[in-house]
């Protein structure tokens, strides 16, 4: 405990434990909620681990390692890595998040959403179950705050909702720069929301979604639509689920091999109910693949050599293979 103006104040620490790679916007509103109770807040070091009144661990993602410390206190353990239907008290959650546990983010970036949840019920995704169907969530005035005006996003579903359209409206006319970092889905632009989409201030590029074969024709439609509005074509980023069929997962990725404003972001499946399962390699050759632009754009998956001696083309021989998980 710390003596803060004559009141005894407690002393929290906080645990990422996927490992600060992204900011944790859980662990930022704890903090914030604390800090405005009086209490000090730290990012908890084992060593001191006996002098925390309270800990909080997040786990965001199920396959991530947990952290096993022992802290001899209360200690707090949520997120969809722990328990998928963890949520924080809505007192803590509509508050905005505690930038200063994360100094590496630059004092013009914030994060947030603006909706949560998802119509969709694509089988890899998690948020349907955890958040239910889309909704309004917060105001992006809430958000861009303390002269924040590079904002990332992190909406599942933005264009699916009539709120989110009205909020996108908005932060054109408030001059924001944005990043929707769950990507777009190009099957729900229209003309008119691809107007929209021309006007607003991209952070470096427009994320689209292309998780199945459907999804090359929406997205190479979307981009044609959002460009015509532009004095200047955009860059995009796709979002590529790999799956299960190799054979449908390599034509999809091959597609925009030769488009000279498209760059891949693939994923291999995780199941998010089996978090010890293992990524087949072929998987994860073909994420490298995709990924290393200067691989993916001079030369064919099947002419990938990942490892000394052994190319690509022979994942191919094997007629089960592409089926395997």
């Amino acid at each position: 405990m710390v003596m803060v103006t004559g009141f005894m104040k407690d002393k929290i620490g906080l645990v990422d434990v996927d490992g600060k790679r992204f900011p944790n916007l859980a662990l930022m509103k704890i903090a914030r909620w604390h800090r405005t109770q009086g209490d000090t807040v730290e990012w908890a070091m084992p060593i001191f681990s006996e002098f925390y009144d309270k800990v909080y661990k997040s786990k965001v993602f199920s396959f991530t390692k947990d952290d096993m410390t022992s802290y001899p206190c209360e200690v707090v353990k949520g997120g969809t890595g722990y328990d998928i239907h963890s949520m924080l008290p809505e007192n803590i959650d509509k508050l905005q998040p505690d930038y200063s546990i994360y100094p590496q983010i630059d004092k013009r970036t914030a994060y947030g959403f603006l909706t949560r949840g998802c119509p969709n019920k694509c089988k890899w995704c998690i948020v349907p179950e955890k958040e239910g169907a889309i909704r309004p969530y917060m105001d992006i005035e809430e958000i861009a705050i303390e002269g924040r005006t590079n904002i990332i996003l992190m909406d599942n579903n933005i264009l699916a909702s009539d709120y989110g359209l009205q909020q996108i409206e908005k932060i054109v006319k408030l001059n924001l720069r944005v990043d929707f970092n769950q990507a777009l889905d190009a099957r729900l632009v229209t003309s008119e929301i691809a107007k929209l989409l021309s006007k607003v201030r991209w952070i470096n590029c427009i994320r689209l979604g292309c998780d199945t074969h459907k999804q090359i024709g929406e997205c190479e439609r979307s981009m044609r639509m959002i460009d015509a509005h532009r004095n200047i074509p955009a860059s995009y980023l796709m979002y590529t689920m790999i799956d299960s069929n190799m054979q449908e997962a390599y034509e999809r990725l091959s597609h925009f091999r030769h488009h000279p404003r498209v760059r891949i972001v693939a994923q291999p499946f995780r199941d998010y109910n089996n978090p010890h399962q293992l990524i087949p390699q072929w998987q994860r050759d073909m994420a490298r693949w995709a990924m290393r632009r200067e691989f993916y754009t001079s030369f064919d998956f099947k002419d990938f050599e990942p490892r000394k001696g052994f190319k690509c083309i022979e994942y191919f021989k094997n007629k089960n293979y592409g089926q395997q998980n």
